[in-house]
Parts: structure tokens; sequence; C-alpha cells
């Protein structure tokens, strides 16, 4: 596995984590819900960018990509 590979794994799972903390859920729900709406493809697609932004914006950038695709958590 590259060095990359390893950061953007590191990354996701920072990623996954922030959120669940910003939503109030549990990481497994957080990881099984940006899983289903799409938001983990999105920062796997997008890592070159989403990495240089903040969790805060990577955070909000998930909620939008999820409620694009049926999302419901605010």
């Amino acid at each position: 596995m590259s060095n990359q590979e390893q950061n953007q794994i590191r990354y996701t799972v920072a990623c996954v984590n922030e959120f669940a903390r910003a939503k109030s859920l549990s990481k497994t729900q957080a990881f099984l819900y940006l899983l289903e709406h799409k938001a983990l493809d999105f920062l796997t697609e997008f890592y070159d960018v989403e990495h240089t932004l903040s969790f805060d914006d990577a955070v909000s950038d998930m909620t939008q990509i999820c409620q694009k695709n049926g999302g419901k958590v605010q």
C-alpha cells in the first residue's frame, strides 16, 4: 500500500469521526450513513481537493452529498 493510500484512509477515518461528532451519531452509524449516501465515494474521488480543506468544510460537503442522495441528516 502506497503512502498516499495510507494517508487517504487516515483522512477518510478522520472525516467519518468528525461527521459522527458533528451529527451526534456513533462512528458506525456515521460510516454506514456516509457509505449509503455516497459521501465516502465523494471523499475518495475528490481526496486531492478535500484533504486541503478544514474538517468543518469536509463535514459540510459530505452533508450536501448525502442530502443530494436521499440522506435526511442535517
